[in-house]
């Protein structure tokens, strides 16, 4: 899994590519990410499947700090492992979110 930023500076705001590799996605059919900046919602920023396997999506994004996570098949999730660092979710004392850092 991997993110690339790049700030664009006629709005003020980084573009995000999500990208989760064909092997993490195993055989999913569908993946999301979900996060802070789209309230949870596995339906609003779905990845589009790639030739080689891998889901990728874009999302433009304020500068700060984003959590967020995957979800696979609307089940399983997932964090980046390549995200700019980990924070505990709250849910239970196990779980975290990927955090991308826009600055």
């Amino acid at each position: 899994m991997a993110l690339a930023k790049q700030f664009v500076k006629s709005k003020s705001v980084y573009k995000v590519t999500f990208t989760v590799p064909a092997e993490a996605a195993a055989d999913a059919k569908t993946v999301a990410v979900v996060g802070e900046f789209n309230n949870w919602n596995p339906e609003a920023v779905v990845l589009k499947k790639q030739k080689d396997g891998s889901f990728k999506g874009i999302v433009e994004l304020a500068a700060g700090e984003h959590q967020f996570r995957y979800i696979l098949d609307g089940e399983k999730w997932e964090n980046d492992w390549e995200a700019d660092k980990y924070v505990p979710a709250g849910v239970d004392e196990l779980a975290e979110n990927s955090v991308v850092v826009c600055s």
